[in-house]
């Protein structure tokens, strides 16, 4: 029998505010470079020891982080003086018995081909990064945990998940237009914008204001005339994006708001060689960036807890992605408003059976649809081992 909690949320709905602040940083963002790497490390690493050993091995590389190169951008094309430098970071099983498991070797090739889906400016782009993977094996207690069963995961920390739903209008707007962005369909079109954006949304009742910055490749821009009416161009694309998407009053746009307006050399403008702020004086970390949603949500309950490079039987990772699930199905169920999802887990406990599974929802008829969320959470907790292998495989992003 599973804990769960199912109440009437005490919090005013996200619509009926006046004020909400959302945030998305894109693909190119040092923040979420970091995120996807050590992601990315992670999944290669889990997909071996299934592949090799039958299951998923003690890891946690969820340490990262990018220190920033030094570049000189110049109108027609600059270059990278410093390489930026990526580091993963943590624990993780590099022996069974007399095998030995090369996990740098698969480390490095999964941030290779991260990089290659984020840096979409240069052909050479491994020119101008070092990548570095440094880990020891993790505590004889920690690689126990995943030796004990073969058929009911044990929690190796004890943390906690938490998710919301549905999405409100200005959290749909952010992450679409961050993507539209972020799409190779744009970036072909637009090969001179770089991959390297944000997306900070201000609603104000039933008004928008986008702030957009996005760092422009260099080699694709002839002055400061040709910037500026490449820029433009940019912003009528989103405008013209809105049209089809936007149920708002009013969205204004704001982009590249730091740029001198009679610019004259490249400094006063955000001009880049590689699309990356990474590539001089901007550095990154995992945890710092989007959360599962795809978003940062000041205005709703969140969790500081970064996933990424975490192994499936850490909670932290886990019970992160569950919510989000678990609260995107029950904010489908008709009637429901708005919920909060809060998973807590006990380290050296069934994942399965958390301390505690917390429904907050705003319904008029709560009481009506509680069979239905006990239905979905059982559900889902019952199909664990099937949720941890999807994540393994990467079905469900981080951030």
């Amino acid at each position: 029998m599973r804990n769960i909690v199912i109440e009437k949320g005490d919090f005013l709905p996200i619509e009926e505010r006046e004020i909400e602040i959302v945030e998305r940083k894109g693909i190119g963002h040092p923040d979420t470079i970091c995120d996807l790497v050590c992601e990315s490390v992670s999944q290669a690493l889990s997909q071996y020891y299934v592949k090799r050993f039958g299951k998923v091995l003690h890891h946690n590389l969820d340490k990262g982080l990018l220190v920033a190169g030094k570049s000189q951008p110049k109108f027609g094309g600059g270059k990278i003086l410093e390489k930026i430098k990526i580091i993963v970071a943590g624990r993780a099983t590099d022996k069974v018995g007399n095998i030995k498991i090369p996990v740098k070797k698969i480390g490095e090739k999964a941030v290779k081909d991260c990089l290659r889906k984020i840096v979409n400016s240069s052909k050479n782009i491994f020119q101008n990064f070092e990548i570095f993977i440094d880990y020891n094996p993790g505590a004889e207690n920690l690689q126990e945990v995943f030796k004990r069963s073969n058929e009911i995961a044990i929690a190796n920390d004890t943390s906690f998940g938490i998710a919301h739903a549905p999405y409100s209008k200005a959290e749909i707007l952010t992450l679409k237009v961050a993507n539209f962005l972020n799409s190779q369909r744009f970036l072909k079109k637009h090969p001179f914008f770089g991959t390297d954006i944000k997306v900070m949304t201000l609603r104000q009742k039933n008004e928008i204001i986008l702030t957009i910055p996005g760092a422009y490749i260099d080699k694709y821009i002839k002055n400061p005339k040709d910037y500026f009416e490449k820029k433009e161009r940019v912003k009528k694309e989103i405008e013209k994006y809105l049209k089809k998407i936007s149920k708002f009053k009013k969205v204004k746009i704001e982009h590249n708001t730091l740029d001198n307006p009679n610019a004259k050399e490249e400094g006063e403008i955000y001009l880049t060689v590689l699309g990356l702020s990474a590539e001089q004086g901007d550095d990154g970390q995992v945890g710092r960036g989007n959360r599962v949603s795809g978003l940062i949500t000041p205005c709703r309950e969140m969790s500081l807890e970064a996933p990424a490079g975490k192994n499936i039987n850490h909670p932290g990772k886990l019970y992160q992605i569950l919510a989000h699930i678990i609260s995107q199905e029950i904010g489908k169920i008709n009637g429901v408003k708005q919920c909060s999802v809060q998973i807590l887990s006990q380290i050296g406990k069934p994942l399965d059976k958390p301390q505690v599974i917390s429904v907050k929802v705003l319904a008029k008829n709560i009481g009506k649809i509680k069979d239905k969320i006990y239905k979905i959470i059982n559900t889902k907790f019952d199909n664990l081992k099937k949720i941890q292998m999807e994540i393994v495989k990467g079905k469900y992003p981080i951030c």
